[in-house]
């Protein structure tokens, strides 16, 4: 195997841990609860503060990552959530809580930025997209592992040893990654024939010019993308952190019946990463554009993503089987998303754009996160939050289609147009 794409593998083991301890509190919030009390209102609150932080440090830590670069930057990003997520542990208030769930978002912010600049550093565009997928398929790694290793460790212990051990997996894999990580320039053990192939990937982007946020933000394809991550992310995070919980509480599950059947949408999450990105990159070897791969694939993964209204309607069995093909289309959609970036930008803005566009995905999970708690306490019950959530990923796309006419690379020039855009 190439050594690229055992870093691909190393970065989404990185991004496995990551869903791991954010899914820590939603999967064991009925434990929980019987410490510290926690009302829907409470429980969106909770998932807001992580979103919140998140959402700036996925901004800030594109930059960081740009600055610092991926091996330092990825070094210290991992160190800081680690420990945060292990701080839950000490929770004897719903305020200290609300702390350590502000305190990971901060560290876990930075992942995905260092992920996509790794991605632009080691990949040429024909592989960029499956590598994403590899990377983005941890996602589904840590989120299956979540419920059945949760209910485990409830069986013999204390809630409080979740946050610890799911903290002391992260300090291990940061030490993986300082002997396994280095740049395609200084990595001892890279072959010849792959330094050149980098070698010419780094060279096409010579020159490039750095973007400044307000800069980026003048790029009508750069909102683009903040607006459909914006609107698609809400629809995600709402299943992530609330998927557990509407399977307590709508579906009388206990914390056993969660293990055993909430990690099955997860699965199909990952295989949705691997897809989209397979498919993009094999569109792309078929001689077709990189605008037409991406977007048929982007189109594809979000139409899907109603079938979500039927949950609602449907016995269990078939809800766990609608959540799966969603949860599929959803993590197909953001391994694509992701990697336009890279597709768009230079490398020495690629964090910096990534961080904008999480950003924006971010506080819609915070936007739409709140709505649903006051929707539930209010009465309202989940049959409007789940309509409302499955038309998202379509409105996504076609803004998109609008704001992205042409995915290509910026001009090589120190104007913002496109090339043969004028």
């Amino acid at each position: 195997m190439a050594l690229r794409w055992r870093i691909a593998i190393l970065i989404s083991m990185a991004i496995a841990i990551s869903y791991l301890d954010r899914q820590t509190l939603p999967v064991a919030i009925k434990a929980i609860s019987k410490d510290i009390p926690l009302s829907n209102e409470q429980f969106s609150d909770l998932q807001s503060a992580f979103l919140l932080s998140y959402a700036f440090m996925y901004a800030g830590g594109g930059k960081l990552v740009d600055a610092l670069g991926t091996r330092l930057g990825f070094t210290l990003i991992m160190v800081f959530w680690s420990l945060a997520c292990a701080s839950h542990s000490l929770a004897a208030t719903f305020a200290m809580l609300m702390a350590s769930r502000f305190l990971l978002g901060a560290g876990e912010g930075g992942g995905f930025p260092a992920a996509t600049r790794a991605v632009s550093e080691w990949f040429p565009p024909h592989e960029s997209a499956t590598a994403m997928g590899i990377i983005n398929g941890g996602t589904a790694v840590g989120a299956v592992v979540a419920p059945p290793l949760i209910a485990l460790v409830l069986s013999f212990l204390n809630w409080r040893w979740i946050f610890a051990i799911t903290g002391a997996l992260g300090i291990a894999w940061m030490v993986w990654w300082r002997l396994a990580y280095f740049s395609p320039i200084e990595h001892p053990r890279i072959s010849a024939r792959e330094r050149e192939e980098i070698r010419l990937v780094t060279e096409s982007a010579a020159g490039a010019r750095k973007y400044n946020w307000l800069e980026l933000l003048r790029i009508r394809e750069a909102w683009g993308l903040v607006i459909a991550k914006f609107l698609s992310d809400s629809a995600w995070y709402f299943y992530l952190f609330w998927l557990p919980k509407y399977l307590y509480d709508a579906r009388g599950f206990d914390i056993k019946a969660v293990g055993t059947f909430a990690w099955i949408p997860y699965a199909a999450s990952g295989i949705g990463c691997l897809v989209g990105g397979w498919f993009s990159s094999y569109l792309v070897r078929r001689r077709f554009s990189v605008n037409a791969a991406r977007k048929v694939a982007l189109g594809l993964s979000a139409a899907v993503m109603p079938s979500i209204l039927l949950v609602p309607h449907v016995a269990v069995s078939w809800a766990i089987a609608i959540f799966s093909l969603a949860y599929f289309g959803q993590q197909s959609w953001s391994t694509l998303v992701m990697i336009v970036p890279a597709d768009l930008f230079p490398t020495n803005a690629v964090g910096a754009v990534a961080g904008l566009v999480g950003f924006g995905g971010a506080m819609g999970g915070i936007a739409f996160g709140e709505l649903v708690g006051y929707l539930l306490d209010h009465g309202f019950g989940y049959g409007l939050v789940f309509t409302m959530a499955g038309m998202l990923h379509v409105v996504a796309f076609l803004v998109i289609l609008g704001m992205v006419p042409v995915i290509r690379p910026l001009a090589q020039g120190n104007n913002l147009e496109y090339e043969g855009a004028r």
